[in-house]
């Protein structure tokens, strides 16, 4: 309760200071500050731009072309024109005036580089058309709008990292799940959430859409992106690395991955800073076959990974293990693992303290389940996929034990044929040292059944497993 009053105040203290006099305004360095003037000059210089040192609207719309979509450059228009809204009203859409270079770089300065009030701010001056009262369903069309933006601008540069999507492939339903996310942590006055359709009709004051933009940190980071690419502003002192991660896969031909953009962006965000700039694909159904020993054999003793199930209904899920794995007929890893799902819903359940049941993964044993689980316990794992490869289940009633998640995919007992791991980060030199010695060494069953087929070991260290059907 203390710490909403002291949001609330700061954010009273913010939009005093966005009234000072020009001179404070701008927390651009210099050769930054000459960036955001030589844009604006550009734009009163670009058809439709104004003798006076202003522009229009049609000027920054012939300027974007198409880095944008044309409903985010209206946004962006709109709060850049409203910047003094809160003391001089300045009519309808219809009837507005010019962008003047103080308003230009107060809403850029503030959006940007700005506390979370004063971004919360420039968002509320960019949620609708019209002074009218701002209701939940603005805000709603406002996280479609940046989701939407967000897709645009990385497909457009582009700024994919290595990853091979198609533009068709971030479907209608991830960025409404995206968008659904964003909202998800949004509060109304008396404490509840955002529950969806129900909710559209919510009055939404100043104080809740600053708190909605500190709490959920992707909104100022998507419209980051959206205004250093789309406006070509700043773009080149703007890293990307720890929003996409860069895509390793060890293959000579093009790999499109389970998860779209939005979705690895998603799961990326949940992870520590050490595993956002790189991920490794250690395992694909669609390039290794459906075949739990080559899971195994490229999985084990990789360090920190995300598998990825996509089953037959559609539904994408999937666990990260904060720790490598490895073959044992025990339970492994830390409260650092969580369980996910990206669609039809973005979400996330953490460890909840019940148990230590965090990874599970076994092959060739006659007691013991054969098969890779996250959660809960032997036969009703929060996750399962089974040795017999396929096949699955998710059984959550009312949900998983260790994680709290519920039912992941369509069908509790799922079928699937999509299947990635990827490793997180950089393998170090002290991991690889430590896991020099060869799984086998580890495993004296696995030993003796390569002996037994003819096969000689050809070295100390984890070899890989070729692709050439050997299973």
């Amino acid at each position: 309760m203390d710490c909403r009053r002291e949001f609330q105040q700061a954010g009273k203290m913010g939009n005093a200071k966005s009234h000072s006099s020009p001179k404070t305004r701008s927390r651009f360095l210099p050769e930054e500050q000459a960036e955001v003037d030589r844009l604006f000059d550009a734009l009163t210089a670009n058809k439709g731009g104004s003798a006076s040192g202003t522009f229009s609207l049609e000027a920054l719309k012939s300027h974007v072309k198409e880095d944008l979509p044309q409903a985010m450059v209206t946004r962006l228009y709109n709060g850049m024109w409203r910047v003094k809204a809160t003391q001089k009203a300045h009519g309808n859409q219809g009837s507005q005036g010019n962008v003047s270079r103080e308003q230009f770089t107060e809403f850029l300065s503030h959006l940007l580089k700005g506390s979370f009030e004063e971004k919360g701010h420039m968002v509320i001056q960019m949620l609708s058309a019209t002074e009218s009262t701002v209701k939940a369903r603005d805000i709603q069309k406002f996280a479609e709008d940046l989701v939407a933006s967000l897709v645009h601008v990385l497909i457009h540069w582009p700024e994919l990292r290595g990853w091979t999507w198609k533009k068709s492939t971030v479907c209608p339903e991830s960025m409404q799940a995206m968008a659904a996310q964003l909202l998800s942590e949004m509060k109304f006055q008396d404490g509840h959430k955002f529950l969806g359709p129900q909710s559209l009709d919510q009055v939404c004051d100043q104080a809740m859409i600053q708190d909605w933009v500190f709490h959920v940190p992707h909104v100022g980071m998507f419209l980051s992106v959206v205004v250093h690419r789309g406006l070509r502003l700043l773009s080149s002192s703007f890293d990307l690395s720890t929003l996409v991660p860069e895509c390793h896969v060890d293959r000579g031909r093009p790999f499109e991955s389970i998860l779209d953009v939005l979705a690895v962006i998603y799961l990326n965000s949940h992870l520590e800073a050490e595993h956002r700039r790189v991920w490794r694909l250690l395992f694909s159904t669609q390039l290794h076959g459906q075949s739990f020993s080559q899971l195994c054999s490229r999985i084990t003793h990789q360090g920190p990974c995300l598998l990825v199930l996509q089953d037959k209904d559609g539904c994408v899920f999937g666990g990260f293990a904060s720790c490598s794995w490895e073959v044992k007929p025990q339970f492994q890893g830390d409260s650092k693992c969580f369980l996910f799902s990206v669609l039809p819903s973005m979400a996330t359940y953490m460890h909840t303290g019940y148990n230590d049941h965090f990874m599970y993964l076994n092959q060739g044993q006659q007691t013991m389940p054969n098969g890779l689980g996250m959660g809960g316990q032997h036969h009703y794992f929060g996750l399962w996929v089974a040795a017999d490869f396929g096949k699955g289940h998710s059984k959550a009633k009312p949900a998983c034990t260790t994680y709290n998640s519920p039912q992941l995919s369509a069908q509790e007992e799922f079928q699937f044929d999509k299947m990635e791991v990827w490793g997180l980060g950089n393998l170090s030199e002290t991991h690889l040292a430590k896991n020099k010695k060869s799984i086998l060494d580890s495993n004296p069953e696995a030993q003796i059944m390569l002996e037994a087929s003819g096969r000689t070991r050809h070295s100390e260290g984890l070899r890989e497993i070729h692709d050439d059907g050997d299973d």
